[in-house]
């Protein structure tokens, strides 16, 4: 298995050479302080960096913006594939946000649940998890978690892995994309989908098909009024949020897309961050924690320059 581990005795060799590396590049008297995110951010260079493939990019369109996701298909290719099928007829066009539940999720499709899907499956088997692919990089987490014996990021993604099993899955952390479904484990095939917008609800990992996670616009989820039904939903259909279309960005001109690059979860660039959130050295912090947890670890996105 091709898993590039970081343990914790090059971590600081990392950190050391990502900071004199900002020693040349940020001289300022507002420079960031030596250690910090922005510090190990300002010493990128553009090989840290890649660009969003429009192919795997979601544009979720509201009234009050747009919220854009990053799509796995090598973690969920059914679905995302039939996301396709159901997006370039129109599926989403006019449907709504029905339930927006406190510190959990977002949810939408159709509030009805009987819009004919078209070409679109109304089954699928669920992709909880997938067999390991020894093409993939994974960068560890040194600190341990509660829900799998090794995490870490895999192509920009926060992942778990069971090592033993040879079984990888992609977690729940705030702004993941979900398939949403009954019962029936084969019941979700991504008509219904939902973002994560409160505490990392990690007991979800391995129960529901993830299928990416949000790079922009979360603030337009996070913020909706909450509903007063169970669970979230809402009471009076005037209540819900109205789509104005969800599209893959390649299927959309290229004058209508909006150019995002994202920090490579491969590099010693991004290790360095890791180390940066474990130890906070910003003015504020008088103790750091010297541990951090897998959905603590931010993955900067930018507009391509």
């Amino acid at each position: 298995m091709n898993i590039t581990l970081v343990p914790r005795h090059r971590l600081a060799s990392i950190v050391a050479v990502a900071l004199s590396a900002v020693g040349l590049q940020v001289a300022a008297s507002d420079s960031p302080p030596p250690g910090t995110m922005a510090a190990v951010l300002a010493a990128s260079t553009a090989a840290d960096w890649r660009p969003l493939d429009p192919e795997k990019t979601l544009y979720l369109d509201l009234d009050s913006g747009r919220v854009i996701f990053e799509l796995a298909p090598d973690f969920a290719p059914a679905h995302v594939a039939n996301l396709r099928t159901l997006t370039q007829s129109g599926w989403f066009d006019g449907l709504s946000i029905n339930r927006v539940q406190d510190n959990f999720v977002t949810q939408w499709g159709d509030p009805e649940s009987n819009k004919p899907l078209g070409a679109a499956k109304a089954k699928i088997a669920p992709e909880f998890e997938q067999s390991w692919n020894r093409s993939w990089r994974m960068t560890r987490l040194p600190d341990g978690d509660v829900y799998a014996s090794q995490v870490g990021f895999i192509e920009g993604f926060a992942a778990a892995l069971d090592e033993r099993a040879g079984k990888v899955w992609l977690t729940h952390c705030y702004g993941t994309l979900g398939v949403g479904r009954d019962t029936a484990a084969d019941s979700g095939n991504a008509a219904e989908l939902y973002a994560v917008i409160g505490h990392s609800p990690r007991q979800l990992d391995r129960n529901i098909t993830v299928i990416g996670r949000a790079v922009r616009g979360m603030e337009l989820l996070a913020a909706l009024p909450r509903g007063t039904l169970p669970l979230g939903f809402y009471a009076k259909a005037e209540e819900r949020v109205p789509i104005k279309r969800i599209r893959f960005a390649v299927d959309l001109p290229p004058a209508e897309r909006i150019p995002l690059e994202v920090l490579r979860t491969d590099t010693p660039t991004f290790a360095a961050l890791i180390e940066s959130r474990r130890n906070r050295r910003d003015e504020w912090y008088l103790q750091p924690a010297g541990k951090i947890d897998l959905c603590s670890v931010p993955i900067p996105v930018r507009e391509r320059r």
